[in-house]
């Protein structure tokens, strides 16, 4: 514990990412501190077609990987630990992991969120065994087979069309009438030939013993239920923010950091960005921005108060 670093930022996802270029460029001693892989919740998509100036074929974990080596470039230093408490109250922030404690004189929280269960019966018990919330993961085991996506939103439309690359047919399960995704994915979703979708139904139940053989599916409108046999479900109903550690320090609404728009939260010195902050829009694009404007206001912050 006995560096002082500058800023330390919880979380290498776009967001954490982004702050630890802009920090390091700025010749601030900077410490990114991540538990898993670096890329968060960008490395499940495998095409970035809405990231303004995307490559071609450019993918989460492709942009991940460059954004990482940017940061290390100027000089952002990398942990890998699980952070397991926090005491932010203090001119010097501290920081304590399973590894080490580290210390700093502003903190950039994050952590981002975490895919959200559906809720059916025997969904845990048959996740990793046909009931999956990664694509990018996990599309190559159902080369060929029948799947269905839950969800109407961007990601799952996104995921569906994406795993047509593999399975012999997708089936989009929606609880309303109607997809809440964009106007161009659901052009694309309707278009394509090998996805089906059933309205208006939620799924009750996971059919299976030790592999997924089918779900429960039940409208909401007649209340009746059927089954519809497929080998791979795949969820996409939202996201649950990671923001426990923060409890009854940082200021939040439905579990999300609130911050004004510098990404300043009630706590000198304690900024948040990306998926972990309440705001309207989740995508790696406003993730970074989050990012770079936490690491300017974190250096502000520091001239300020020297």
């Amino acid at each position: 514990m006995s560096q002082i670093y500058d800023t330390i930022i919880i979380g290498g996802g776009p967001a954490g990412l982004s702050a630890g270029l802009y920090a390091a460029r700025s010749r601030m001693k900077t410490l990114l501190i991540e538990r898993a892989k670096y890329g968060g919740q960008a490395t499940t998509t495998d095409e970035l077609e809405n990231y303004p100036g995307s490559i071609e074929d450019c993918t989460g974990t492709t942009l991940s990987e460059r954004m990482r080596k940017q940061a290390e470039e100027f000089g952002t230093e990398f942990a890998k630990d699980e952070i397991v408490e926090v005491e932010l109250s203090g001119d010097l922030k501290v920081v304590k992991g399973r590894k080490e404690t580290y210390q700093a004189k502003t903190i950039i929280v994050a952590t981002g969120a975490t895919p959200r269960l559906s809720g059916f019966k025997n969904e845990l018990e048959l996740r990793g065994k046909g009931v999956s919330y990664c694509a990018t993961c996990d599309a190559d085991f159902f080369t060929d087979l029948d799947i269905a996506v839950i969800g109407g939103g961007d990601s799952a439309i996104t995921e569906a069309i994406y795993l047509t690359k593999f399975a012999e047919h997708v089936t989009v399960i929606h609880r309303r009438d109607a997809l809440r995704a964009a106007k161009s994915l659901q052009e694309k979703a309707f278009a394509n030939p090998k996805i089906d979708f059933i309205w208006n139904s939620t799924v009750e139940e996971a059919l299976g013993d030790e592999i997924l053989e089918g779900l429960v599916l039940k409208n909401r409108e007649t209340g009746e239920t059927s089954e519809l046999k497929v080998d791979g479900c795949f969820v996409f109903v939202g996201y649950d923010p990671i923001s426990k550690l923060f409890e009854g320090q940082i200021e939040m609404e439905n579990q999300y950091i609130v911050t004004d728009d510098d990404m300043k939260t009630n706590i000198p010195g304690v900024f948040a960005a990306g998926d972990i902050r309440k705001k309207l829009l989740r995508q790696v694009i406003t993730a970074a921005a989050d990012g770079a404007i936490a690491a300017t206001a974190a250096e502000h912050y520091i001239e300020n108060h020297k």
